[in-house]
């Protein structure tokens, strides 16, 4: 059995939704459901950032084995407003853990709302078009993308989606990961 190992925030912890309507729940359904011989581990915190990925990531990696990690930090950085080459950083290192134990990797871009500034925000959305490139492994640009724009894909603080946008996410989603899933 091969392990996807999923390294995310809320946005993938299924923060204000049940375990199981969480996408990655929902992926986890999906290649059951269709014999892939993978099982999904959502390793994924509420509150995380970079920062904490990074310290967690050997252990985690120790843990479960996996053949494919999904790299979904950097949204509670950028709402912090933290350098845009910190987050580069923490995420170039937990790239760099994963690629030397021989992991299949897709990294998973966020954007933030424009109350940040043009500038900020661009370094930020970069960070992760860069670290793709420059790494060599996947990226999906946003996250949120198929749900970005309807409100009533968010739960009540606006912030976090409903378990009825999950299945929105798990579909923009798997057309990046379902070519590391050899």
């Amino acid at each position: 059995m091969n392990n996807i190992l999923i390294f995310g925030d809320s946005l993938s912890a299924g923060y204000g939704i049940q375990q199981n309507q969480s996408w990655p729940a929902l992926l986890n359904d999906r290649l059951t459901a269709t014999h892939r011989p993978y099982t999904v581990i959502n390793a994924s915190i509420s509150g995380e950032t970079t920062a904490g990925g990074l310290s967690r990531l050997p252990a985690e990696l120790r843990r479960s084995h996996p053949t494919v990690l999904v790299i979904a930090l950097g949204a509670n950085d950028g709402l912090r407003g933290l350098p845009a080459n910190e987050i580069r950083d923490n995420l170039r290192k937990m790239i760099q853990l994963a690629k030397a134990a021989g992991i299949r990797i897709l990294l998973i871009g966020m954007k933030l709302p424009t109350n940040y500034g043009p500038d900020y925000t661009a370094r930020f959305e970069q960070v992760f078009r860069d670290l793709a490139k420059s790494e060599r492994v996947g990226l999906l640009p946003f996250l949120l993308a198929p749900v970005a724009l309807d409100r009533l894909a968010f739960q009540s603080d606006g912030l976090h989606p409903t378990a009825a946008a999950q299945t929105k996410l798990l579909e923009h989603i798997w057309p990046a990961l379902d070519p590391l899933l050899k």
